[in-house]
């Protein structure tokens, strides 16, 4: 069951369960679409993978499953992330 966490983990932006501007990687790291494509250029900085919009969960699922309330905010810094940001970003999340 994802988390869904509430916010950018790395301009700390808030993102609502029904955020259509909520990206996450395939271990739910979650980052706002502005900084997946601006700062990350889709490549998570954890885990090497890359976005893909989060599902919206029904409201009926939230009052059975509710979204996390709690943040995680972990800025990327930027200096250690370009090595794997630069040897990523032109190669499909598919092929990496």
């Amino acid at each position: 069951m994802l988390e869904i966490r509430p916010n950018c983990e790395n301009c700390n932006k808030p993102l609502h369960a029904n955020s259509t501007e909520a990206m996450i990687c395939s271990y739910e790291c979650t980052y706002c679409v502005s900084c997946v494509n601006e700062v990350l250029h889709n490549v998570c900085p954890n885990c090497g993978g890359g976005f893909e919009k989060r599902p919206i969960r029904p409201q009926s699922g939230l009052l059975k499953n509710p979204a996390s309330s709690t943040p995680v905010l972990k800025p990327v810094d930027l200096a250690s992330f370009e090595p794997l940001m630069e040897t990523n970003k032109n190669i499909a999340p598919n092929k990496r």
